[in-house]
């Protein structure tokens, strides 16, 4: 037996899930391919980031490890203290910090446990199975937002940490200020809560129905919560997906453990200037975000229309409940040269993409339920 033979990872991995990105879609000939799988902003960074690109020279030089300028940035933009603020490699990034400081194994065996919605963020179950800790999954409710009851009652005395995803992926439903308070009240002060935002732009901006309660702002909770941590991220609304920034926002209470276990120099220097001239761009960034929301609407439009029954979603996604006929329509886009996400055979999520892969991913919905619904 060869020596990489008797190499073995740890014996969780057995049991966690394969994080599955989304992919691009294969070529069709005379099609331009889109990409609808991944969430990502199809319009880019602002242009001050293409000259940031352009011109970086200090890939020789360390980072600063804990992105100083980003967080005084960050700290003007939405009047939260710098030390407030703990930066990461994306909001994944920040996540992990979170998990890996609060929750695992303990010294006698016992395994730490992390509630979350489900289906929620894939890389929830991974984050927590790596840290030594046991995921405690609640079903969503039917429409695909979080049963915050149900989440409640699942807390027991290994409880330490809960994830909240507002807007939810892939559903794209959200949490209200009242609901988060709700819950934060209900919350044994010793748990600490995590308000995933990482599409909070999207949801920012989205139109409100009749009687419908705006989306929660997190800046405006933790303050009030010294258990309660914030999640963002420069990915999704800022396109920079690539680059991986991320951050958390909490009080000193849990910062003063993150910055411990903050990886360095995750947030490189080139990461931290894109994200510094995104913040000084905001009204170019809103822009982009503005549109999307906008084709998000046309998109919703026409697939109620078509027939489809899905969640209100407040991201820049659509979640199709299709079942047993998830398979189908997958196959149905590749056609089209349109890569979407699919996720078993519970449904498809759609991001909202360029115009025209919007234009076309209409037209494809309209084509199957006319012949599968």
């Amino acid at each position: 037996m060869s020596d990489t033979q008797q190499i073995r990872p740890r014996p969780v991995f057995s049991s966690l899930p394969e994080y599955a990105a989304g992919k691009p879609p294969a070529p069709v000939e005379g099609l331009t391919q889109y990409k609808l799988s991944s969430n990502e902003n199809p319009h880019g960074p602002v242009p001050e980031v293409a000259r940031i690109l352009a011109d970086f020279t200090r890939v020789h030089r360390y980072p600063d490890p804990l992105s100083t300028r980003l967080r005084e940035r960050l700290s003007e933009r939405l009047n939260v203290p710098a030390a407030d603020i703990v930066t990461g490699a994306g909001s994944l990034g920040a996540l992990e910090q979170i998990i890996k400081t609060f929750a695992g194994a303990n010294a006698d065996g016992s395994r730490d446990e992390v509630i979350y919605a489900w289906r929620s963020f894939e890389a929830y179950p991974i984050l927590v199975g790596l840290a030594g800790a046991a995921s405690v999954q609640v079903p969503n409710l039917p429409d695909g937002s979080h049963d915050l009851e149900a989440m409640l009652a699942a807390i027991t005395e290994r409880t330490r940490v809960i994830l909240l995803c507002t807007p939810n992926n892939p559903t794209g439903t959200v949490l209200s200020e009242s609901q988060v308070r709700s819950f934060m009240e209900r919350v044994p002060k010793d748990i600490v809560v995590v308000l995933d935002e990482a599409y909070f732009e999207f949801c920012s901006v989205s139109p409100l129905e009749p009687g419908e309660q705006a989306p929660v702002n997190g800046v405006d909770l933790y303050g009030e919560y010294a258990n309660l941590v914030l999640l963002r991220t420069f990915s999704k609304a800022q396109g920079l997906a690539g680059l991986r920034v991320g951050y958390s926002i909490s009080q000193p209470a849990i910062t003063r453990y993150l910055r411990v276990a903050a990886t360095p120099f995750a947030v490189t220097s080139i990461a931290e200037e894109a994200a510094v001239a995104s913040i000084d761009h905001e009204d170019q960034v809103m822009e982009r975000v503005n549109h999307l929301v906008s084709e998000r609407e046309r998109v919703v439009a026409a697939l109620q229309d078509a027939g489809y029954f899905f969640p209100r979603t407040f991201a820049n996604f659509v979640w199709l409940p299709l079942g047993e006929k998830t398979p189908e329509f997958v196959q149905a886009a590749a056609a089209q040269a349109l890569s979407v996400r699919a996720f078993g055979t519970e449904g498809v999520r759609v991001s909202i993409g360029e115009d025209e892969a919007n234009d076309r991913m209409i037209a494809l919905a309209r084509d199957f339920a006319a012949h599968n619904l």
